[in-house]
C-alpha cells in the first residue's frame, strides 16, 4: 500500500463543535520523547524531528491535533512544540486540550485539579500554545464521583471566552449525561480499540445517538498504553493485516474507523514514516466479513 500521498481527508469527515475536522487526526503524547510517555527516564526527542513530524501531518491533512500541558519530558513541552512548528496556525486546525490531571517540573503526578484550579491549567495552556482562546477543553477524571463542580467551572471559562467547546475524558456513560445538562458536549476521549468491552462499546454508541465525537485513546496501542503499539495482536488482525498489504497498527486504526462516523483517531508518533502510516490507514476499507473476524475479540467477552 502506497502511503506517500494519502491524505488525511480520505478518512472522511466529522463536525467537531463547530468545525469540520478530518477522521485521522494527530495525538501528541508520545511527541516531546522517545520511548515510553510519562517515563521518569525519558529521553527528550530531537526538537527539529518534532516540528517536521507536526509540520508534516498538517501537509497530510490531518487538521485536528490532541494535546495537553501534562505533556512533557525534560526540555520538550508539546504544547510548546505545536507552537513552534505550526504557528501561526492553519484557520482550520483544531488543537484539543485536556485538563484535571498535572504533574510537576520533575514529571511527577499530582492530584487531579479542583475546581478552582481548572482556570489555572487553561491559562497555562493558552500560554504555551500561545492561543487567547482553546477550541476544545476535554475534562479528564479518573472514577465515577460527579463532575458538576469542575465541568460547571470549565463552562464558566466557555462563557468567558477562553475555550470555544468542552468534552470529557475517560469517563463513564453516567458522566456525559451530568455534563450535558450543565453545557454543551462535543466530545468525550476513552480507550477503545479491538477487544474493546461491551461496556466500552455502549458509551461509543450514545456518542453516536447524541451526534457527539467519539474519539478513542489507545486504539493503536491497546494494552500497550502509554509503552506504545501493542504486541500481541491476534491472528485476525494479522491476518487482514496481510490481505490489505499493510501493518497490524493500521488494521486497529481502519477498524476504529469503522465504528460508526462519529469516530475520530487521534494515533500518536514522532516517527515520520509511521505518521504516513497512520494518515493512509483512513483510507482503508474493511469488508463485512473482515470486520467480523475483527470483532471476536469483543464477542467473546459478551
Amino acid at each position: 500500500m502506497t502511503t506517500q500521498t494519502i491524505n488525511a481527508a480520505a478518512s472522511g469527515t466529522w463536525t467537531l463543535g463547530d468545525r469540520t475536522v478530518n477522521r485521522i487526526g494527530f495525538g501528541a503524547m508520545r511527541l516531546p520523547q522517545t520511548g515510553e510517555a510519562f517515563a521518569a527516564d525519558a529521553v527528550p526527542r530531537d526538537r527539529d524531528q518534532a516540528t517536521a513530524v507536526l509540520r508534516r501531518a498538517v501537509e497530510l491533512g490531518v487538521n485536528h491535533i490532541d494535546t495537553a500541558a501534562f505533556y512533557f519530558s525534560p526540555l520538550r513541552s508539546a504544547n510548546e512544540l505545536i507552537n513552534r512548528a505550526l504557528a501561526p496556525y492553519p484557520d482550520d486546525l483544531v488543537i484539543t486540550t485536556k485538563v484535571g490531571p498535572g504533574r510537576d517540573p520533575s514529571g511527577q503526578w499530582l492530584p487531579h485539579a479542583a475546581p478552582e484550579q481548572l482556570r489555572g491549567q487553561v491559562e497555562e495552556n493558552l500560554r504555551q500554545l500561545g492561543r487567547d482562546h482553546l477550541d476544545v477543553v476535554n475534562l479528564r477524571i479518573v472514577g465515577t464521583d460527579s463532575i458538576a463542580e469542575r465541568f460547571g467551572a470549565l463552562a464558566e471559562l466557555r462563557e468567558a471566552g477562553l475555550i470555544r467547546h468542552l468534552g470529557l475524558s475517560n469517563i463513564h456513560p453516567h458522566h456525559l449525561a451530568e455534563a450535558r445538562t450543565i453545557a454543551p458536549v462535543v466530545c468525550v476521549q476513552n480507550m477503545y480499540g479491538i477487544g474493546a468491552s461491551p461496556e466500552q462499546a455502549e458509551l461509543l454508541e450514545v456518542c453516536g445517538e447524541q451526534r457527539i465525537a467519539f474519539v478513542p485513546f489507545y486504539s493503536i496501542a491497546g494494552n500497550g498504553r502509554t509503552a506504545g503499539a501493542t504486541t500481541d495482536d491476534s491472528g485476525e488482525v494479522h491476518a487482514v493485516a496481510r490481505a490489505h498489504g499493510v501493518s497490524a497498527a493500521q488494521i486497529r486504526l481502519a477498524w476504529t474507523l469503522h465504528q460508526g462516523p462519529h469516530v475520530l483517531a487521534i494515533p500518536g508518533t514522532g516517527d515520520p514514516d509511521h505518521l504516513a502510516q497512520n494518515v493512509a490507514a483512513g483510507s482503508l476499507r474493511l469488508s463485512g466479513e473482515e470486520l467480523t473476524a475483527l470483532d471476536a475479540p469483543r464477542r467473546e467477552a459478551a
